[in-house]
Parts: C-alpha cells; sequence; structure tokens
C-alpha cells in the first residue's frame, strides 16, 4: 500500500467519522432528507462566496455554505407551516430552486474556472494527495485531512456540550421547550453543522456521497442499538467501515471510489435490515413464527382448562378433536401437541391430553391478560 493509498483512506474515514455525528440526530429526527436538499441547496452559497473571494480555499465558502442550509431549513419550514403542503413535498419544491440558482450563477458567471457541478456532485478522492497543507517548507499531508478533521472535531464537541440537550430535543421537543433548552435553536445549531460538514466534504466526496455517508451508517446502527450513545459511537464505526472497504472495493474493480464507498454504506445496511438481532427481517419473521406458535399453544391450554372437569372433557381432550373444534389441521396440531408435551404445558395418555400445573398457569394468565 503506498503513501496515497493511505492518504486517500485515512480522508474518506475522517470524513466518514465526520458525516457520521449529525447524521445520527437527522435520522432520529425523520430529517434524512434534508441532508440531501441541505447539500445541494448551498450550491448558491459556495458561489456567492467565491463571487466575493475569487478564493476556492476561502473560509467565507464554508460560511457561505452554512448560512444557505441554515436558509434551506428555515424555508422549508416556512412553506411547511402554511399547512397546504407536507414537509417532504417543502423540502422538494426548497432545494430545486435553490440548488438551480446555483447552477445558473456557475453557467452564467463562472463557466471559466474550476468551479463545476460535477466536481460539487461527484468529487474525486483520488486527487486529495495532491492538495497538500505546507506549513514553514514542511509538507504535512492532504489539506482535506485537516480540514474534515477540524470539522469533525467540532461536531464532537457540538454534540458533547449539547449531548443532554440535543437527547431531549431530538425525542420530546415540546418537553425542552418547557425546559427551557431552545429546541429552535439547538435545531438550526444542527443544521448549521450539516451544512457546514456537507460543503467541507465537498471537493473531496462530492455531494452524493456526503448524503451517502450521513444517512446510511446512522440507519444502519439504528437498527442495531436503541442507544443513542451506541448509535453515535456505531455510526462513526460503520461510515469508516464503509469508507475503507468501498476504497478497496474500488482498487479491485477498477472503479469510481466514491461510487464503491456508496455502494458498501448501501451493504451494510442490508446486511443489517437483513439480519439485525432485533430489527432485522429475519429477526423479525423468526419472531412472528414463534409467536404463532407460542400463540397456539395458549390455545391448546385454554381450550383443556375451558372443558377440564367437564362431562365432555374426555372427547374434547382427543388429539384428533382438535382438528374440528380448532379448526387445525393434523400436521399443526400434532407440532402443537408436540411442543406443548417439550415445553411440559401438558401430559398425553391414550390419545387424550391433560393439563400440567404449568399448563394451567398459562392458560389462566392468558385468559386474565385477553
Amino acid at each position: 500500500m503506498t503513501i496515497f493509498q493511505l492518504e486517500i483512506q485515512l480522508v474518506a474515514a475522517v470524513v466518514a467519522a465526520a458525516c457520521a455525528l449529525p447524521g445520527a440526530f437527522l435520522v432520529l429526527r425523520q430529517m434524512a432528507m434534508m441532508s440531501d436538499a441541505i447539500s445541494h441547496a448551498i450550491l448558491p452559497g459556495i458561489v456567492v462566496a467565491f463571487f466575493l473571494t475569487g478564493d476556492l480555499s476561502s473560509p467565507l465558502l464554508i460560511i457561505g455554505a452554512a448560512l444557505t442550509g441554515v436558509l434551506t431549513v428555515a424555508l422549508v419550514e416556512v412553506v411547511n407551516r402554511t399547512q397546504l403542503v407536507k414537509e417532504d413535498a417543502a423540502i422538494g419544491l426548497v432545494f430545486p430552486v435553490l440548488f438551480s440558482i446555483g447552477v445558473i450563477l456557475i453557467a452564467r458567471y463562472a463557466g471559466d474556472v474550476h468551479l463545476d457541478t460535477d466536481a460539487v456532485l461527484l468529487g474525486e478522492l483520488a486527487l486529495v494527495p495532491f492538495d497538500r497543507l505546507v506549513l514553514g517548507g514542511y509538507d504535512l499531508g492532504p489539506r482535506a485531512l485537516y480540514l474534515m478533521g477540524v470539522v469533525g472535531l467540532t461536531g464532537v464537541l457540538f454534540i458533547a456540550l449539547f449531548y443532554k440537550e440535543l437527547k431531549l430535543a431530538t425525542f420530546d421537543a415540546g418537553l425542552a421547550a418547557t425546559l427551557g433548552f431552545l429546541p429552535a435553536v439547538l435545531h438550526y445549531a444542527l443544521m448549521g453543522l450539516v451544512s457546514v460538514t456537507a460543503v467541507a466534504a465537498f471537493d473531496a466526496v462530492g455531494s452524493i456521497l456526503v448524503v451517502a455517508l450521513m444517512v446510511g451508517p446512522p440507519a444502519t446502527a439504528h437498527l442495531l442499538t436503541d442507544r443513542l450513545a451506541r448509535m453515535i459511537g456505531l455510526s462513526v464505526l460503520l461510515g469508516v467501515v464503509s469508507a475503507v472497504s468501498g476504497y478497496w472495493l474500488a482498487h479491485a474493480l477498477d472503479a469510481s471510489i466514491a461510487g464503491s464507498m456508496a455502494t458498501m454504506v448501501g451493504v451494510l445496511f442490508g446486511a443489517a435490515f437483513l439480519f439485525a438481532p432485533h430489527r432485522g427481517i429475519v429477526a423479525v419473521m423468526r419472531r412472528r413464527v414463534r409467536q404463532r406458535w407460542t400463540f397456539a399453544q395458549k390455545m391448546l391450554t385454554i381450550h383443556l382448562l375451558h372443558h377440564e372437569d367437564r362431562p365432555e372433557a374426555e372427547r374434547e381432550s382427543r388429539i384428533d378433536h382438535l382438528q374440528e373444534h380448532l379448526q387445525w389441521s393434523a400436521d399443526f396440531a400434532g407440532r402443537v401437541v408436540r411442543q406443548s408435551i417439550q415445553n411440559k404445558l401438558v401430559i398425553r395418555t391414550n390419545g387424550h391430553l391433560a393439563l400440567t400445573e404449568a399448563g394451567r398457569r398459562l392458560a389462566r394468565e392468558a385468559i386474565v391478560q385477553a
């Protein structure tokens, strides 16, 4: 592995970690598409800041983008509050307009400079090692590594300082307002952080990968845990794993680095979607099957308890009678009986079933709960 390959992976990992931090709160607030809106809508802010400074490396570009991101959120909320359209429609109305304004400004006034829509959308991680940070004659490494490091550290400090407030405002904004935590201010501060993170990552990875890294890892982590602190940590870890594995996938296939990283984000999400211990599709299906058999065993014990010590008890306790009374197939009835015997809920004697004490207790509890 060459030093350039290592630098590309370092930058990608830092970008992934920086994007995952605010992304966790976007996913929990059900605002995942806001990251897409902001990452596109901040383009006019970048262009206007470039017109004012004439320098693509000026920090004013980040400030302009952050302000445009906050403007995007404000406009979406203004449109949504009219109650004429829902929030998703408001996002779909606002960000294409702002993004189109940025594209028009670039095409009309900045066609002869290196500020184009392809660079903004797609980025190019392979070029990151060639933009060096040199201080006092010393080459300190890729400039993007330090820029995204500062942005990521800012995200860490923001979450650490306002963790309690962010947690409360995310899950119960009304209570946060009652306690004086100013959820609206926190909301706009979080959107500002999203904007800064997005524009800082633009030059390296482009807006498409920014959206993938900001939404994919947190969404995957949300399938794996219900604890906020653990979700944030998992989001960062999954983002880094997606970035590094995506690089080597691109290396093996000679394909787009950003595209391969976004693909790995999808692969990890798909794996969690299928195999997450509690929320994965496989776990849900297994739980439904288990619940089906548990319910059937409860029905069997209730049936036996209802007819216990009655004249018809002998007839109703026959195994073949279950097919008629409970409308079960022979195979299903036989399996329920076998499982009930294994769980020591019933005993079988000469083709008849009788409840054990555990079976009677389960039946009574089920009747009370019903």
